[in-house]
């Protein structure tokens, strides 16, 4: 070999050596990628957006066109179509109306009819509002029935394990059935508290009425003071409707306790609900009540209505608190044809996304995530942020629907360096089954103040089932703190 060679040889080996360490670490996301040497499958992708005549800047980058699932972090897609649909101050609308006479007695002479709008936050204040105002039209009495119709969309088909298994029994809050004449959330509520002395049962109330409207199995007792407060609550539904089994003891010093579980029909808990309110107002109902999927009569008027909250304020609760019910409620409006599907819904999300340029390939079959049959790649996710960036008409709105991890609502994300706790604006995403999901997207401001995206998801295999939030997110604040520090 000769001396030119051989010099050309050294050149080239001292090259690749120093280009070794920069290799390692060439995805930008150095401690992140140490997880894929333990089989998680990872797509992820940072970088600087551009402005004020500067182009963007990739950051960093490990398989960022990979699909994977995103869990709960397509609630981000389901916030920006929602925005681009509706915009930051539309609410729904839910309505009392009847195509019967009102008479000089205030008798309506026949149904009364809940025409259920498709609010994600209706509450049991609100149907207190629609009975006063129905109080204020005149009507003291309701001779026919009181119909809860779910036109629109409900009972909407199940297509999660959780939600299925809901449809008779559960012992969650999250798994709620979707209606669009639902209420709270899908959830009933109870207060339970210490019985008058030890060796009484616990005393059981509803959170949300004077009188009880849910069948109730009480078996927790009251034991001595400081003894310890432990108990089970589990929502079964029997041939006359919901009842809740509750077992346990509870101390005769302990503070009284909500407890929230999914209701096996929203539309009927709606009803019940509703009657027990206006029995309140002083507005007897003749006939009972019926749920229907009929539409009201066009000819119907209205005779109380509510309006909901803005949808900014919605998403706040949809984004932060990751409520599964509001955002496949959410979704479900966005179909334009009644009697709507999730995947009906998930088509909707999909259609929005064919029209941001460079997405790539995406599949919704809900917009809250609960499925892990979702894909989207970290690219996808951040040309969503990027092209959401640039809408100044509803950038504030959907970037305030992030968590800071500093103030988040969720405690896990209160983690890592103060520059990433007050630079990052984050959507979390969360499955266990069938297999372990971490996903994390979002916005951060660099030293220099520049804004940029980012997005991460982690998934499982069968081979790799146990995934935490500390094996994501600490390497996470590591890299994310070194991009915002260099820039």
């Amino acid at each position: 070999m000769t001396s030119y060679a051989n010099a050309w040889l050294r050149c080239l080996v001292l090259f690749c050596g120093l280009m070794l360490p920069l290799a390692a670490s060439a995805s930008g996301f150095s401690s992140l990628e140490k997880m894929t040497e333990s089989g998680f499958r990872i797509s992820a992708e940072a970088r600087l957006l551009g402005d004020g005549g500067r182009d963007g800047v990739m950051l960093g980058a490990i398989e960022p066109q990979r699909q994977l699932s995103p869990a709960s972090v397509t609630k981000g897609y389901l916030a920006a179509a929602a925005l681009d649909r509706w915009g930051p101050q539309h609410r729904f609308t839910t309505r009392l109306v009847s195509s019967a006479e009102l008479d000089a007695n205030g008798v309506l002479r026949g149904d009364l009819v809940f025409d259920g709008g498709g609010d994600p936050a209706l509450v049991t204040e609100d149907l207190w509002r629609l009975a006063q105002r129905l109080h204020q039209a005149g009507v003291r009495e309701v001779e026919g029935r009181l119909v809860v119709s779910q036109w629109r969309f409900g009972p909407v088909e199940c297509i999660t394990t959780d939600r299925c298994e809901a449809r008779t029994r559960v012992g969650n809050s999250y798994s709620a059935l979707l209606s669009s004449a639902g209420v709270n959330h899908g959830n009933w509520c109870v207060n339970v508290a210490p019985g008058a002395a030890a060796g009484e049962p616990a005393r059981v109330t509803s959170c949300d009425t004077q009188a009880l409207v849910l069948g109730i199995d009480n078996g927790i007792e009251t034991r001595p003071p400081n003894s310890g407060t432990e108990f089970s609550a589990e929502r079964v539904t029997r041939d006359d409707g919901d009842m809740m089994l509750l077992r346990g003891q509870i101390s005769l010093n302990a503070s009284p306790r909500d407890v929230y579980r999914a209701s096996g029909d929203p539309a009927r808990q709606t009803a019940r609900t509703l009657m027990a309110m206006l029995d309140q107002a002083g507005i007897g109902v003749g006939e009972g009540y019926v749920t229907s999927i009929e539409e009201p009569p066009a000819a119907a008027r209205t005779l109380a209505r509510v309006e909901g909250r803005p949808l900014q304020e919605l998403l706040l609760h949809v984004m932060n608190y990751s409520n599964n019910f509001m955002a496949d409620v959410l979704a479900l409006n966005l179909v334009d044809t009644p009697r709507a599907s999730l995947l009906e819904a998930g088509e909707a999300i999909q259609d929005y996304v064919a029209g941001l340029p460079d997405h790539g390939p995406v599949v919704m079959l809900s917009g809250s995530g609960l499925t892990t049959e979702n894909r989207t790649s970290a690219h996808g996710a951040n040309v969503l942020l990027e092209s959401m960036f640039h809408r100044s008409s509803l950038f504030p709105s959907f970037v305030a629907s992030f968590q800071s991890p500093a103030n988040g609502v969720s405690r896990f994300i209160r983690r890592g360096s103060p520059l990433f706790q007050d630079n990052i604006m984050l959507k979390t995403g969360t499955l266990n089954q069938p297999y372990a999901v971490r996903a994390v997207s979002g916005y951060f401001r660099t030293r220099s103040g520049r804004w940029g995206v980012f997005t991460v998801m982690v998934n499982g295999t069968s081979s790799t089932p146990w995934l935490n939030w500390t094996q994501v997110l600490d390497p996470l604040s590591e890299d994310l703190a070194r991009m915002v520090e260099a820039h």
